[in-house]
């Protein structure tokens, strides 16, 4: 109850105190939300993007009730004012041509003059995660999609193919379409597992700060297993949909088994990252 009764009364404080700064940021934020939600997010590649955007207002909001030291922050005007124009250049740019990255983009330099100018360096240091996790939200370059999409598929279908010829399955492999008895499959760019990987490595690092600092070795190792384990899981996926098809038909496998796959990967890999940490902690324990 004291929490909650100190965390209205600092938003009180800030809504009095900052009003018209507030009222700036939102009049930035919440048409690029729209454009968002209206574009991007309707797509599968980042369908993750409000529960990303949910998190980070969670983290601002988790470091600004937590309890703050005596001692009165120094604000840096002039800093603060360097980083809003190059957020301003940032988003003007972006917002005119839609360039999404930059519009996105320009929320960091943005919260960082905001902070600056309220709290000072300190108060950047402090909110230095949420500001950092603002990252995630931003959507790559298409030419960045594409090339990692292209390269994965091609991984993902190779796996795919030693694994069932090594099982005694009749498999060819064409590029990315796989061939196995009467059946073609065409390992998409949805099979590539980019969106699983860039959802796991945001909640990879969210588990980690979560749970303690992010630079120690434990949370290093686990931080660079994500990507392995996130393409271990989409081979799995891809496997699970060959032997579907090969046993029940094409109608089977690009069925509701076909969009329960990429759930099943998902959670197959968050388990992966859980059980690596347990795996590491009992390691650390002993040393």
């Amino acid at each position: 109850m004291q929490s909650n009764s100190l965390a209205k009364t600092q938003t009180l404080a800030l809504l009095k105190e900052y009003p018209l700064l507030i009222l700036g940021f939102l009049t930035l934020l919440l048409p690029s939300i729209y454009s968002l939600s209206n574009t991007l997010w309707q797509g599968e590649e980042q369908g993750q993007g409000p529960l990303l955007l949910a998190v980070i207002g969670f983290l601002f909001w988790r470091e600004f009730v937590t309890e703050k030291s005596n001692a009165e922050p120094t604000a840096s005007p002039l800093a603060a004012l360097s980083f809003l124009l190059v957020a301003c250049l940032s988003y003007v740019v972006g917002r005119s041509q839609e360039i999404f990255a930059l519009e996105i983009g320009a929320f960091i330099p943005l919260a960082i003059a905001v902070i600056l100018a309220t709290q000072g360096w300190a108060g950047v240091k402090r909110y230095a995660f949420p500001i950092f996790f603002i990252c995630f939200l931003i959507p790559l370059p298409a030419f960045i999609i594409d090339g990692l999409t292209s390269g994965l598929k091609n991984h993902i279908s190779h796996a795919a193919e030693v694994i069932l010829y090594q099982l005694g399955y009749p498999v060819a492999r064409a590029g990315v379409v796989l061939t196995v008895g009467q059946y073609q499959l065409l390992v998409a760019d949805a099979c590539s597992g980019m969106n699983s990987l860039f959802s796991l490595i945001s909640l990879g690092f969210l588990y980690v700060h979560l749970n303690g600092k992010i630079f120690t070795a434990k949370s290093i190792i686990l931080l660079l297993a994500i990507v392995p384990i996130a393409i271990v899981a989409n081979v799995i996926r891809v496997l699970i949909l060959i032997l579907v098809t090969y046993y029940l038909g094409d109608e089977a496998g690009q069925g509701f088994i076909h969009g329960f796959a990429g759930i099943f990967v998902f959670a197959m890999s968050l388990l992966l990252l859980f059980i690596l940490d347990g795996v590491l902690k009992r390691v650390w324990g002993r040393t």
